[in-house]
């Protein structure tokens, strides 16, 4: 049952809006890791920040009074989970611990994409052909980027698999978690696939303090942790699912294409990352794509279901 009080505001510049909002959120997420990581273990930054944002939660849905998944949500529900709660910031945060965050950005440029191909697959979503053209012409500017000095070392590393996992389950995450929110709402979406998650997240976070303590972690990794978990895991996800929901899955997903040049925006920042005038033309050229991407309609499933009515009467 489609739940009217969500809060969700339909429109594509709406939609838009919020998931632009939602990727300034994400694009700090892998230099907040790697600021974690030095001062805390891999399984605390990349389950705990779980944990953390879980407790966060409760407080949000009860303050919300929020009403229960029906079960075919919480089924739904278990995907999200699979996706943005665990299979993302657990394969990041490993992957991070042997390579680096401007050359994780080099494959988290493919999460767009891939977002669109869960969203036909799953949302029933069809972008027109000029929809795909700007997308894949932005993500080849982001890509010959990087290839052409953005980081990439030579050969498939494991660190290179971790991250294309990551990838893969982010785009089934954020593909489903978008659909779910048009009855959920975003803000709900993420809280209750976090709830559902504390099982896990909990004693996995338990026991990697219990085995590896942290030994006066500095400010620096504090705020990491303390960013990964607020702001990645819980706030950024009211914002980008809301968008989703909004906009289309398909087409508010391809904002995400500026989100590997903001990153090393932030790695040049904090982490010391070069950026030169290759950065500029290709920051550039990616914001071009992802405006074009959003001249073009996506049709959202109950349009298309709607068009194939009126096609029968």
């Amino acid at each position: 049952m489609r739940n009217q009080s969500n809060g969700i505001v339909r429109g594509p510049i709406t939609g838009v809006g919020l998931g632009l909002l939602g990727v300034a959120c994400f694009s700090f997420s892998l230099p907040a890791t790697a600021l974690a990581l030095d001062g805390f273990d891999p399984w605390l930054v990349g389950v705990g920040r779980a944990a953390g944002a879980g407790l966060l939660a409760i407080v949000y849905l009860l303050a919300a009074r929020a009403p229960r998944p029906d079960p075919g949500q919480w089924r739904r529900l278990a995907l999200v989970s699979l996706g943005v709660v665990f299979g993302f910031p657990v394969c990041t945060t490993l992957a991070l611990v042997t390579s680096t965050s401007a050359h994780g950005a080099v494959v988290v440029a493919l999460l767009p994409a891939m977002t669109a191909v869960f969203a036909v697959l799953r949302g029933g979503e069809r972008p027109p052909p000029a929809f795909w053209g700007a997308s894949l012409t932005g993500l080849a500017a982001v890509l010959g980027f990087l290839l052409a000095g953005g980081g990439i070392g030579g050969g498939l590393h494991a660190a290179d698999l971790l991250l294309i996992g990551a990838v893969l389950l982010a785009a089934l995450g954020y593909a489903e978690g978008g659909a779910l929110a048009r009855d959920l709402g975003g803000a709900r979406t993420i809280s209750w696939a976090l709830v559902l998650s504390l099982p896990v997240t909990v004693p996995v976070a338990g026991l990697s303090l219990a085995l590896h303590p942290p030994q006066a972690p500095s400010a620096a990794a504090a705020f990491g942790l303390g960013y990964v978990t607020v702001i990645s895991m819980f706030l950024g996800f009211f914002a980008w699912y809301a968008g989703l929901a909004a906009g289309g899955v398909a087409r508010v997903g391809q904002v995400q294409l500026g989100q590997p040049v903001l990153t090393l925006g932030w790695s040049a920042l904090l982490l010391g990352e070069e950026v030169n005038g290759l950065t500029a033309t290709a920051a550039a050229l990616v914001l071009v794509c992802v405006l074009l991407t959003q001249r073009t309609r996506a049709a959202r499933p109950q349009l298309v279901s709607e068009a194939r009515l009126s096609a029968r009467s």
